[in-house]
C-alpha cells in the first residue's frame, strides 16, 4: 500500500534562474537543484541531476522512485540513460554529471561503467555515498576507468537545506 499523501507536501523553495552566459559548475548545479525541486513537487526525495557535454545540457532528471515504483529510478540513472540516448553511445567520456547529493553505490558504479569524465556533487553522503562518503568506488585500484571528482561545495548549503527540509516535513507528517 502506498503511504504517500494524496497531495505532495508544498515545496517552500524557489527555482534558480542562472545566467546562460556563464556555463560553469554553479550554472549546471543550479539546473540540478531545479530538478530536485521538481522531485519534491512530485513527492519524491529531492535529488536532481543534469549532464553536460561541451557546455551543452544533454540530460536532466530527478528521482522518480516512488511514482515509478522502481528502486533504480534515481536521478543519476535516469540522466545517464538520457545522455547515452542523446549521444547514441553508452560511453559518456566527455560528459560531466552534476548531482545535488553524492551518488549511492548503484549510481556511482553506473557513472564509472559509463566512463563519465567528471562528477560534481553538492552534498556529501557519509552513510551511502560511494564517491568519497561511505566509500569511494573511484579509488578501487583495479577499476579500468577513473573519473574526475568535485566533492561538495557547489551549491552545497542550498542542496543540503532542500534535503533536510524535505525530511523534516516528512517526519512531522508521520508523527501526526
Amino acid at each position: 500500500m502506498d503511504a504517500s499523501p494524496a497531495t505532495p507536501l508544498p515545496c517552500p523553495f524557489e527555482k534558480k534562474f542562472p545566467s546562460q552566459l556563464i556555463r560553469d559548475d554553479t550554472f549546471f548545479m543550479s539546473l540540478a537543484y531545479n530538478q530536485a525541486i521538481d522531485a519534491w513537487r512530485r513527492d519524491e526525495v529531492p535529488i536532481g541531476c543534469v549532464i553536460e557535454r561541451d557546455g551543452e545540457l544533454i540530460a536532466s532528471a530527478h528521482n522518480t522512485v516512488e511514482g515509478a515504483h522502481d528502486p533504480t529510478a534515481h536521478a543519476e540513472m535516469l540522466a545517464l540513460t538520457q545522455a547515452a540516448a542523446h549521444l547514441g553511445d553508452w560511453r559518456l567520456s566527455e560528459a560531466t554529471v552534476y548531482v545535488t547529493k553524492e551518488p549511492c553505490p548503484m549510481c556511482s558504479g553506473a557513472m564509472l561503467m559509463s566512463r563519465v569524465k567528471r562528477v560534481c556533487y553538492a552534498v556529501p553522503d557519509p552513510k551511502m555515498g560511494c564517491l568519497g562518503g561511505a566509500t569511494n568506488l573511484n579509488d578501487l585500484p583495479r577499476v579500468n576507468h577513473h573519473l574526475e571528482l568535485t566533492a561538495g561545495g557547489v551549491l552545497e548549503p542550498e542542496c543540503r537545506e532542500l534535503l533536510q527540509a524535505f525530511f523534516r516535513l516528512k517526519r512531522s507528517e508521520a508523527e501526526q
